[in-house]
């Protein structure tokens, strides 16, 4: 049953890549992966624009073309926006970037996989090739929390291969986000002998998942991404003193040169040739990502980088209804009649 099944049916196709890069990763996890790709209801995709989701921690890209019970998935969402005018047709694509440390930042890594590789040399063209969507200038990404986080570093790295992207409460200031999770993980590990080999080992075997264990787990993932150690169990080490949990500065500065806000300053100049670049958070965003928000966007005003910027009254949990402001402006401006956004707005 569909939240509104008077709306016309699009086509979601199971695609199933068979990855170069992600092969031997240390992780062990499958190179084989699916990719759900929504075709609008009337098209058979040749000549659209494409845009690629990228799901946040814990979830890979088909869990938004699953049954929603209460809600629209995204697949009904599209429709429902397709069919009202309110957003210009678009292929979608759902890549399954799910991980053994239960999710995905989407760059390379020598523990976790060269996940930036997938989406640019594998997932999208791919894609393209069966469809006959996207190409240069008219590919977008988006994604909420660490889908926002890849949405925003993929903007940043490769303003020659996207040319729009959208922030939906994406992981940026890291000092406010991660610093306060550190002395909860040292006391899960302990459990584990100090072990994080035992500990996510333990973790797999468990009977049942602690929602206390979801939050061990992201912060390990996230070692494993932005500061990998391959010769560690899952290629995880983490920034400080497993004993005193002080900081080891080299290590952490290692966390600190993947947030966004560093590479901003950096790569900030190539986010002008984006036809479209959305951000936005809840108010009170639970896991402080709100003021990483304001501060992006304050430096975007810096850097006179076109962008739009928005908050709303809300926290980070169940916030997809956002999308109902952002794919359309990302359609809009991927359509061959496409916008522009003044600086800062």
């Amino acid at each position: 049953m569909r939240k509104s099944p008077e709306l016309s049916h699009s086509t979601v196709h199971r695609l199933t890549l068979d990855s170069k890069v992600l092969k031997g990763n240390l992780l062990g996890d499958p190179s084989e992966r699916l990719i759900d790709v929504y075709v609008p209801a009337g098209h058979d995709g040749k000549n659209l624009p494409l845009l690629v989701d990228l799901v946040g921690f814990t979830a890979g890209g088909p869990v938004h073309t699953n049954w929603k019970n209460f809600s629209e998935n995204l697949p009904e969402r599209l429709d429902r926006l397709i069919g009202s005018g309110a957003m210009k047709p678009c292929v979608v694509a759902f890549p399954d970037c799910f991980t053994r440390l239960g999710g995905n930042q989407y760059v390379n890594s020598s523990a976790m996989g060269n996940w930036d590789d997938f989406l640019l040399r594998e997932c999208v063209p791919f894609v393209e090739g069966k469809f006959g969507c996207g190409g240069f200038g008219r590919r977008g990404v988006f994604g909420k929390s660490s889908g926002g986080y890849g949405a925003m570093v993929h903007a940043l790295l490769h303003p020659d291969f996207w040319s729009a992207a959208a922030v939906h409460s994406g992981d940026m200031g890291f000092e406010l986000m991660y610093q306060q999770d550190f002395p909860k993980v040292l006391r899960a590990l302990a459990k584990a002998g100090g072990s994080t080999g035992k500990w996510v080992d333990q973790f797999w075997s468990a009977p049942k998942v602690k929602d206390s264990d979801i939050h061990v787990i992201m912060v390990l993932a996230q070692a494993a991404s932005f500061d990998p150690a391959p010769s560690e169990p899952y290629g995880v080490r983490l920034p400080i003193d497993m004993h005193t949990c002080e900081f080891i500065e080299e290590r952490w500065n290692n966390w600190l040169s993947w947030d966004p806000l560093a590479m901003a300053r950096t790569h900030g100049e190539g986010l002008k040739t984006l036809k479209a670049l959305y951000i936005d958070c809840g108010d009170v965003d639970q896991y402080n990502l709100v003021y990483g928000a304001r501060r992006m966007h304050r430096l975007l005003q810096r850097l006179d980088v076109p962008h739009t910027y928005e908050e709303f009254p809300d926290d980070h949990s169940s916030v997809d209804y956002r999308m109902d402001v952002s794919l359309p402006l990302l359609a809009k401006a991927l359509s061959r009649d496409g916008i522009s956004l003044s600086a800062g707005s």
